[in-house]
């Protein structure tokens, strides 16, 4: 009756950056993504090669490995994509990059393509976290995870504090 009087939160969602099945952070092999030390997320278990942008912003910094891709979200967040645990050793092989540092992107919009095979066949486990990295500066960082996703399908909520 008086919904009116109850105060909005504003909230935003961030789409799946790769297909696949979503999982919460915690199923990540990897204590600095499982523990949150770097920030609340989500991880995907990639069916696809190709990595999109999650919502509109830019891009804070692509590795030079190709390995994963910051960004900075139109609303503030602080976005973290790390395709794979430990590819960093690959050395960008089996990686293509379609964007640079200071790039303004749309959500959607191809960043990486990574070769799913070559990376299992290196023995690397393909599982891609995406993280807000400025956690601390909203209410709550929710995974929308336990489902098959296409990307761009909603699989984190942000609110504000």
């Amino acid at each position: 009756m008086f919904d009116f009087l109850k105060k909005k939160t504003e909230t935003w969602m961030l789409g799946a950056p790769v297909k696949g099945r979503a999982v919460p952070l915690q199923e990540v092999n990897d204590p600095t993504f499982s523990d949150g030390l770097l920030g609340k997320g989500v991880a995907v278990i990639p069916s696809e090669g190709k990595v999109y942008a999650p919502t509109d912003g830019e891009i804070a910094m692509v590795f030079e490995t190709l390995h994963a891709v910051s960004m900075n979200a139109d609303f503030g967040a602080e976005i973290l994509i790390h395709v794979g645990l430990d590819t960093v050793s690959m050395k960008g092989e089996g990686f293509k990059g379609h964007v640079k540092a200071g790039d303004r992107v749309k959500k959607g919009d191809l960043l990486l393509e990574m070769d799913l095979d070559k990376i299992k066949e290196a023995g690397y486990d393909t599982i891609t976290p995406m993280l807000i990295c400025n956690t601390d500066a909203y209410a709550d960082v929710e995974g929308l995870a336990g489902k098959e996703v296409a990307p761009g399908d909603d699989v984190l909520e942000i609110k504000k504090k």
